[in-house]
């Protein structure tokens, strides 16, 4: 399991171009990381390579002294930008999917579907849904298999305000319980968290 998040002189090149270069810092339980600067500055390159799907170009990336491969299947939750959802399948079938792949049981997943407001929309397919309910659904996910590590890209975008608050509520209970986000993000989290600029 991840009992913190190590980034050591990390470096990123995407199309022939360094994003950013010597990244070093730590995420301990309990804390949360807004990932700041303007597009193309590395924000989700740097999620998708603590998740495991972009290489470094240098530098190293640790979990606290648990295996790379285990800590990234079994660790934590990556949540894109483009939410990862099939439009043709229902919200039950995309819960379902996303929910026993984490890991979740079927309780766990009931639990996932009241708590982001889905429960009405389980019959509906994805393609009918508007952008906020689409992330809600993306986002539910990790309350349907507990992972201590929340990767998220630009997780409120198309929240209205009620559900950015929610959200923020959600964040508050996954750190209370030991739990660990990096979000990359344009505006502030609804929660304490501290900054690393990539654009700096």
């Amino acid at each position: 399991m991840i009992a913190e998040l190590l980034i050591s002189e990390a470096s990123v090149r995407r199309g022939g171009r360094v994003l950013f270069e010597g990244l070093s810092f730590a995420l301990l339980p309990g804390e949360a990381c807004a990932l700041a600067g303007p597009n193309g500055s590395g924000k989700t390159s740097l999620l998708r390579a603590i998740a495991g799907l972009v290489r470094l170009e240098a530098g190293e990336i640790g979990f606290g002294g648990a295996d790379p491969a285990e800590a990234r299947a079994s660790g934590l939750h990556f949540v894109g930008h483009q939410d990862g959802l099939k439009p043709a399948r229902t919200v039950r079938e995309e819960l379902d999917f996303w929910g026993r792949w984490a890991g979740g049981d079927p309780a766990a997943i009931a639990r996932a579907a009241e708590a982001y407001d889905l429960v009405r929309l389980l019959d509906l397919e994805v393609r009918r849904l508007s952008a906020g309910q689409r992330r809600r659904l993306a986002l539910s996910r990790t309350a349907a298999a507990e992972r201590p590590l929340w990767l998220l890209d630009e997780p409120l975008s198309p929240l209205d305000a009620q559900w950015r608050e929610r959200m923020g509520q959600a964040m508050a209970r996954h750190l209370d319980a030991g739990g660990m986000i990096l979000a990359a993000v344009h505006d502030p989290l609804p929660i304490p968290a501290k900054t690393l600029d990539l654009g700096a």
